[in-house]
């Protein structure tokens, strides 16, 4: 399962739910703009404090740039199985 912890007001969230749309990939939108709690705990599980958060299960992908380079190198589809 695919999760994307996104902001309302972010361009990147935008990108990253654009890009797995673009790929047919079915996610689980989480919207942490006004949870500041939900935002600390998966910060805590990624070791990152921006979002988005791509999650694969328990594994954090990354953010846009990341999901973007794992596209542009033919891994990201892979990743997402």
């Amino acid at each position: 399962m695919v999760t994307i912890y996104s902001k309302d007001y972010c361009p990147y969230c935008v990108r990253a739910k654009a890009l797995l749309d673009s790929l047919n990939v079915k996610y689980e939108e989480i919207d942490v703009t006004n949870d500041m709690d939900k935002l600390m705990e998966i910060s805590a599980k990624s070791g990152f404090q921006t979002v988005p958060q791509i999650f694969v299960g328990e594994k954090c992908l990354g953010g846009f740039s990341d999901i973007d380079a794992l596209n542009n190198e033919g891994k990201l589809l892979d990743l997402l199985k």
